[in-house]
């Protein structure tokens, strides 16, 4: 028998959600059994991601939970009929799973917004400076996975390419913008990439600079992307020792602050470029 395929951060998600709704109304897993008609077991694998579900379920199990907002049951009616193999699935087995269920997630967002402090935005880097990133790793990557590694990270970068994608906002710190990762002309080369960049509709660039000053998480990277509710939102953090993804209404409320003040300390756009020229002269 051939294994079951892990469940992807999506798949998850929609088990996560059921088990909030259900959590929401006091019942325990054996209360809701009795009320669906169904065994424990099952509502555990379908809260857990382990087992997939139906549209025709999310909405019935909703109902039954007595969930008032139809908004966000269409939206996780639509999650569970998803029955989309991206590209990233063509790395799975050779990159960790972290890396692949950001991308599945950048695919569906419908709107992205990250604030960068040592590293440029991923979705915004050039094959080199990519390159010169993942030599640094510790231990270095052998040359076949650093080959997939930036690979997939061209690939991502696509997604500003889809219609479905609204305003994409990066905040990046000086402390990024001024890393020569590579060498002196990788790192003019990348400044120069940010303000092509800059001119899609899509994308808005806002730099931190030192003076700015001090900033809620200021020692964490992080990728917020929008769902088609808010509730189905996601925050991706990185750290040293890897990512992390974040959806309770807590963490996405208080990113969702975090990133509104962070915004509010960095350059506008066209400042914002103007100081990004400014850095790259004295590359």
């Amino acid at each position: 028998m051939p294994s079951r395929k892990a469940p992807t951060a999506r798949q998850r998600r929609v088990g996560t959600e059921l088990r909030r709704i259900r959590e929401h109304t006091g019942l325990s897993l054996t209360g809701a059994a009795g009320m669906l008609g169904t065994d424990r077991t099952t509502i555990s694998n379908i809260e857990s991601g382990r087992f997939g579900v139906s549209a025709e379920r999310v909405r019935a199990w909703a109902g039954h939970y007595g969930c008032p907002d139809r908004a966000y049951i269409e939206a996780l009616a639509g999650m569970a009929t998803e029955r989309i193999s991206g590209w990233w699935e063509d790395y799975r087995g050779h990159l960790t799973s972290d890396a692949l269920d950001l991308a599945e997630l950048e695919y569906h967002a419908v709107g992205i917004r990250s604030v960068q402090i040592m590293y440029m935005p991923g979705l915004l880097q050039t094959e080199d400076y990519a390159r010169a990133v993942f030599a640094e790793s510790v231990p270095p990557p052998t040359p076949a996975r650093q080959r997939r590694q930036l690979s997939h990270r061209l690939r991502r970068r696509d997604v500003l390419d889809r219609d479905e994608l609204a305003t994409c906002t990066f905040l990046i710190h000086e402390a990024a913008l001024r890393m020569t990762y590579g060498g002196a002309a990788v790192a003019r080369n990348q400044l120069d990439h940010l303000l092509r960049q800059s001119d899609r509709e899509n994308v808005v660039i806002r730099a931190i600079p030192f003076a700015a000053g001090g900033f809620p998480y200021a020692s964490s990277s992080a990728h917020y992307v929008y769902g088609v509710v808010p509730q189905l939102d996601t925050v991706q953090t990185d750290t040293s020792t890897g990512s992390g993804f974040l959806d309770s209404e807590t963490s996405l409320e208080n990113w969702r602050v975090a990133l509104d003040r962070t915004e509010e300390r960095s350059l506008d756009p066209e400042s914002s470029r103007d100081f990004i020229r400014g850095i790259a002269k004295q590359v």
